[in-house]
Parts: structure tokens; sequence; C-alpha cells
């Protein structure tokens, strides 16, 4: 059974990108997956300061949210990461939350993620697709580093207001197909 975790890295609850990442693991549920969903504006995550602790063993010297987390990724085939675009770039949230993933860099935890599958929502308020740009490269390049697969991605420009997502019923129409997509073709070493 397909296990799919989906973060949501917007501060608003109920806005734009928790629903978004919603309707995706709505589809994958659909089609038999487990799904689970978590608030980064819920949990205190902080930032990484390069100490290395977790390469060498070391429980992370971080005590925060971010340490219960690592076992719920790592069990986790399929990872949708959810963030509008704030200053051409993922929220401050998201953000920390992937500096975390150092964790998975060293080479006792990397190959826990090697192949671990991935989908990327981003919403935002401008109307131009390529406001997006940056941050689909900043995640592109963390999952080729990682050695994660990109299954999917959307991008849903025009999203201002909490909840406006919901007019753009042919984009939400697509993150759930996304998701019943993504609970079929997930795959792990």
């Amino acid at each position: 059974m397909t296990r799919v975790l989906g973060v949501v890295g917007s501060p608003r609850k109920n806005g734009n990108t928790h629903i978004l990442v919603s309707r995706i693991l709505a589809g994958a549920e659909a089609q038999g997956a487990v799904t689970e969903q978590i608030l980064l504006g819920d949990l205190t995550i902080r930032e990484c300061d390069g100490c290395h602790a977790c390469w060498q063993g070391k429980d992370c010297t971080k005590d925060d949210d971010m340490n219960g987390l690592y076992p719920r990724i790592a069990a986790s085939d399929v990872i949708v990461f959810g963030t509008p675009v704030y200053w051409y770039g993922p929220t401050a949230l998201m953000k920390a939350f992937v500096d975390r993933f150092v964790f998975f860099n060293c080479p006792e935890n990397r190959k826990t993620l090697q192949g671990t599958s991935a989908v990327v929502a981003v919403p935002f308020e401008e109307d131009n697709p390529e406001t997006a740009a940056l941050v689909l490269a900043f995640f592109r390049k963390c999952f080729e580093y990682l050695q994660m697969d990109l299954l999917g991605q959307i991008v849903v420009p025009g999203v201002t207001l909490r909840g406006e997502i919901l007019k753009k019923e042919d984009r939400l129409k697509e993150a759930h197909e996304l998701g019943k997509r993504l609970a079929q073709s997930a795959r792990r070493p």
C-alpha cells in the first residue's frame, strides 16, 4: 500500500496551499493510498546550523518537531511538498523543513530517501506562471541531489484570498487526478 505524506508549507490553515495538497491526498486515498498531512505552521522547526551531529550518528541538536518527522518522512513512498510563492521562493516554513533534510544526506540515512517519489504543489498570487520558476527549480535540484523521483507538479497562479482556489475547479480536478496517478506510480527501491 502506498504511503503519501502531504506537507503544507503555508501558514494559512484552509488556505489555497492547504486545499490543493488536500485535494492531491484525496485522489491518492481514492486509489487506496494511506495518507497523512502535516501543517508546518502548527510545528516548531528550527533552522539547521550545519553542526552535522546527524552525520556522526547522533540525534539532531535541535530539540524541535522535526525530529519526530524524520521517521514519518522515511516511511513515506511519496511526499507532496506544498508551498505558495513568497518573494519568488518557498515559504520560510518550507525552507526550514527542507534545510533539515541534511539528516537524509549523511551516508547512513541517505538510502532511506533514495527513490522516494515527490510532488510539488504551488499556488500563488501573480498571474504569470513563470513566477513559480525558482520554486520549482529549487525543488527539482533538491530532489535530484537526494535521488528522489519527481512524479508531478501542479502550479496554480492567480489565487490570493484564502480559499480562492475553490473557484478553479479544473485545477482542483487536476490535483485530484495527480493524486490518483501518484498512488499508482510511486516507487521505492
